[in-house]
């Protein structure tokens, strides 16, 4: 018997805007500690758009300094998340008004839906930007067990759980509560990486593949068909360190003429599904022109047999 998680949820936009800019209480330090599943990053991440004719130049060089993740493969391999905001968009606005606390709720596959049943493992993360720090924490699950955690119930897994696991499934649970979360968008992917050796081992290095996304039917195994959110020309690499990006890094986006870039793979879903337009606090930048193409139906992505997406 699942027990509810939820306490004291509450709607009302005054107390959800209230919220929108301040921590959550259940958010405490101590639960930003590693403990049982529940796993914590502190990082710096620098993001750029690489054209695809310049991927295997860019692959060349990364090949000299890092190790291929081992779970990348020879082509990488899928990733698809469902993100979750309130009715009125919260966190999709707290990233465009660049607030230095501002945070996401995720659920997260990694693999195709013909590996995805209600007992296979997936990722509920909550993703928080602190200044210029990147924290992310997130607890393995069921999915059956995830989507019920991320429900308007609340519901708490099965089994036991160590004390810091248990207050991070109380905070994702009153996170949703309070401001009413529920699921907003998908996104997908193909992921290339590679990690750091030697004196880079805190290093990470991803370089992410027609992105597209979805904002209905939000089943991570669901037969819907994605559009694309960003024009396939364009990858998306991101650098993530530890405490300092090494030399060799910057002077191969200079040498690239890589330029450094503000961009959400959840909020080019909004934006591509019309939920919100830009905040008309944003100004205008490059980034703006290269991402002019129109956005289309994800027409080259056939569906497997359970409508899993195709690199």
């Amino acid at each position: 018997m699942l027990r509810s998680l939820r306490r004291g949820a509450r709607t009302d936009t005054a107390q959800q805007t209230t919220r929108a800019t301040h921590p959550v209480p259940a958010a405490t330090a101590d639960r930003t500690a590693t403990a049982s599943r529940v796993h914590a990053f502190n990082r710096f991440e620098i993001k750029y758009l690489v054209p695809e004719e310049r991927a295997e130049d860019l692959r060349n060089e990364l090949r000299r300094h890092m190790d291929q993740d081992a779970h990348s493969g020879p082509s990488g391999y899928p990733v698809t998340s469902v993100y979750y905001d309130s009715p009125h968009l919260t966190f999709y606005w707290e990233k465009i008004e660049g607030l230095r606390f501002r945070r996401k709720l995720r659920i997260r596959h990694y693999g195709t839906s013909d590996d995805l049943g209600p007992e296979s493992m997936v990722f509920v993360e909550i993703k928080q930007r602190v200044n210029r720090v990147t924290q992310k924490r997130r607890v393995v699950l069921p999915y059956r067990d995830a989507l019920r955690l991320c429900s308007a119930e609340g519901d708490e897994p099965c089994g036991e759980a160590a004390g810091r696991e248990r207050g991070f499934l109380q905070e994702v649970a009153t996170l949703v509560g309070e401001l009413d979360l529920r699921p907003t968008v998908t996104t997908a992917y193909q992921r290339e990486a590679w990690v750091g050796r030697d004196a880079d081992l805190g290093l990470r290095v991803t370089l992410d593949h027609r992105l597209r996304g979805r904002d209905r039917d939000f089943h991570l195994s669901s037969e819907s068909l994605n559009r694309l959110t960003l024009p396939p020309r364009l990858a998306v690499l991101e650098i993530k360190a530890n405490e300092r990006v090494p030399a060799w890094v910057t002077d191969l986006t200079a040498r690239m003429n890589l330029d450094i870039v503000r961009i959400s793979k959840y909020c080019q879903s909004v934006q591509a599904f019309g939920l919100a337009p830009r905040s008309v606090m944003h100004a205008a930048d490059e980034v703006d022109a290269l991402l002019q193409d129109p956005v289309t139906s994800d027409a080259d992505d056939t569906p497997n047999r359970k409508g899993a997406l195709t690199p």
